[in-house]
């Protein structure tokens, strides 16, 4: 079997130049005789690979590159420095070959025909992509199931719901049967309900073809459900690289004690700090080194009927995350 990563990054960088204005229309004046600019790195010297069949989420904060990350890796934007290959291919280059074997999709961008049927914009792509029609066939009967799409491809895309487009654009994007998905929010702005049926098609998809998946996400259900690995990126520098799991016993340093009263109320503040409080359950949350002798005192100072520990939120260890340096 192949070690060789689907997705490798090496030292990659991307510098925009934006121009740099004071306020007020003499500094407007000044600009047209003397335009002053000023490097910003969208993207800061970042490495890392993903193996085949890999589902690996790619974590940070509005800003912190995410997005010019895959789109550098699907070949829209050259990058500044460093190299890129995804299947062995670079991707600014953007071959025939290489672009048939990836797919983008963004949550916040309409890639199929506003005014004509999804069917009709399926179409157009199997024309594009120059896919056989017994292959398309098969392909596009295989994502409708999946998807439960067959009360939708006859309607105008404009008179689809969000979670009904969405559905749609991601089969629309898949019809090619693409080796390596870059999925860029795709369940933003959609119910808890659509959220959960795009998780277990990534999931099934995943399974079903083996394809490799680089999803960012500020959704932390979607990454807990489909990811056991995480790239957390912060100000275009990368923060963290590992298992999910990892990233808690990293970057947070508490432990999580649900007690449930037996007497239905009560002050548990001695024990440690209190973030939840309800109908005779409480959480404190403590130092990990305390955890051990807390949990020894509760069982025997204070008549309890149930007590579990649990590491903290998903979204509070990112939180704690960002507020790291940039370096790792």
């Amino acid at each position: 079997m192949s070690t060789t990563p689907v997705i490798d990054i090496q030292h990659l960088r991307k510098v925009y130049t934006v121009p740099v204005r004071d306020a007020g229309v003499g500094a407007a004046l000044r600009g047209l005789i003397h335009r002053e600019t000023r490097a910003v790195a969208a993207v800061d010297d970042i490495s890392f690979a993903v193996a085949a069949g890999e589902v690996v989420g790619f974590l940070g904060p509005n800003g912190a590159g995410k997005t010019t990350t895959l789109k550098m890796l699907a070949g829209l934007l050259h990058p500044t420095a460093g190299l890129a290959t995804v299947l062995g291919f670079t991707p600014q280059r953007r071959e025939r070959d290489f672009l048939r074997r990836i797919t983008l999709v963004m949550g916040n961008r309409n890639q199929l025909q506003w005014d004509i049927p999804c069917i009709d914009s399926y179409e157009l792509n199997r024309a594009v992509y120059r896919i056989p029609q017994p292959a398309y066939r098969h392909t596009l009967d295989e994502l409708v199931e999946m998807l439960d799409l067959a009360p939708l491809l006859n309607k105008p895309v404009r008179n689809l719901s969000l979670g009904e487009r969405m559905k749609c654009e991601i089969a629309g994007a898949l019809l090619h049967r693409p080796q390596v998905l870059f999925l860029d929010e795709p369940t933003i702005g959609l119910d808890v309900t659509m959220q959960r049926r795009i998780r277990e098609f990534v999931r099934e998809y995943n399974r079903r073809s083996g394809a490799t998946v680089l999803l960012t996400s500020h959704y932390m259900a979607d990454v807990e459900a489909l990811c056991k690995r995480v790239i957390v990126i912060h100000q275009g520098k990368l923060l963290y690289d590992g298992e999910l799991s990892g990233l808690v016993q990293r970057f947070s340093p508490h432990k999580t004690i649900a007690v449930q009263l037996l007497n239905g109320a009560g002050d548990l503040s001695a024990f440690g700090e209190v973030v939840e409080q309800s109908e005779g359950m409480v959480k404190l949350r403590v130092p990990k080194a305390e955890t051990a002798r807390v949990t020894g005192r509760l069982l025997a100072e204070i008549p309890i009927a149930d007590l579990t520990v649990e590491d903290p939120p998903i979204e509070e260890v990112i939180e704690q995350v960002f507020a790291q340096p940039s370096a790792p």
